[in-house]
């Protein structure tokens, strides 16, 4: 019987430092070996706090979930001219109108996206990704190399398509435009990636998705797993549309759960490191 080498996957949670809880469950996660890997939200009001949790977890792969849709910049230049908005990130289409019009440009994001991994430079930093993926956008993503390659950090995710049912009309327009930029942005980046995963459960994982997805994983590829596990604290988190998009307690539990470590061991998957 010939054995098969085993399929390497990387169980990433996004969102590290977006609230206390959040990252209290992260690190739970990340304790009980149910995580490899998390991004830090680097313009966090509390942000050394919470990085200084992160010290004893050097297992755990580090990098930065690159910010331009949720709280306050870091840096002047971007902050004025949000002014509208009170100075915060305005939302994904808004921020994405600005740069395409130029009112944002692309040396305000380099100066944002610089110092927010400036500020996470006391710990060895792996890989680069976004919130809510902007940084696939044809004209952040060579930016986002860029700073890789200035920071030395060597790993950059490229987002896909999952491609998973039930589909509805929001999910048909988001999975084209996201498989619009990965293939775009495929022939930019030199070294080989992990494919991704988790894209149609954002926030929402669950077993039977797993399962379907782990079912057409092929041994000679590795994969990233983007997932949201946190605690939920209402006195926290009190925003409805993160209520209604994220289900953290229930991603923790599911990747905690024995069922889905059977799982790895029925579709001899490993889980990994960059």
């Amino acid at each position: 019987m010939i054995n098969r080498a085993p399929i390497e996957l990387i169980i990433n949670a996004d969102d590290y430092s977006y609230y206390p809880c959040v990252s209290e469950g992260i690190l739970e996660a990340a304790k009980s070996g149910a995580i490899t890997a998390t991004g830090i939200l680097a313009n966090s009001p509390d942000l050394t706090t919470q990085l200084e949790w992160l010290k004893s977890f050097e297992n755990l792969d580090l990098g930065v979930h690159l910010n331009l849709t949720s709280r306050h910049p870091l840096t002047a230049p971007i902050t004025d001219k949000l002014s509208a908005w009170d100075g915060c990130f305005p939302s994904t289409y808004i921020m994405s109108c600005l740069l395409l019009t130029k009112k944002i440009t692309l040396q305000d994001i380099r100066l944002e996206w610089s110092a927010q991994i400036e500020a996470c430079q006391g710990h060895k930093l792996v890989f680069l990704n976004s919130h809510e993926h902007i940084h696939m956008l044809p004209l952040l993503f060579p930016l986002t190399l860029e700073l890789a390659h200035a920071y030395n950090i060597p790993n950059v995710r490229l987002t896909q398509a999952d491609w998973v049912s039930p589909f509805n009309h929001s999910t048909l327009i988001r999975n084209t435009l996201i498989q619009s930029m990965y293939a775009f942005n495929q022939s930019r980046i030199k070294q080989v990636t992990p494919l991704f995963l988790g894209l149609s459960r954002s926030g929402k994982l669950d077993y039977d998705y797993l399962t379907r997805i782990f079912r057409r994983l092929k041994p000679e590829y590795r994969y990233e797993l983007m997932c949201h596990p946190g605690h939920l604290d209402p006195t926290q988190i009190s925003d409805p549309k993160l209520l209604c998009y994220h289900d953290w307690t229930s991603e923790l539990e599911l990747l905690q759960n024995p069922n889905v470590h059977d799982l790895y061991q029925q579709f001899n998957i490993r889980l990994s490191r960059y």
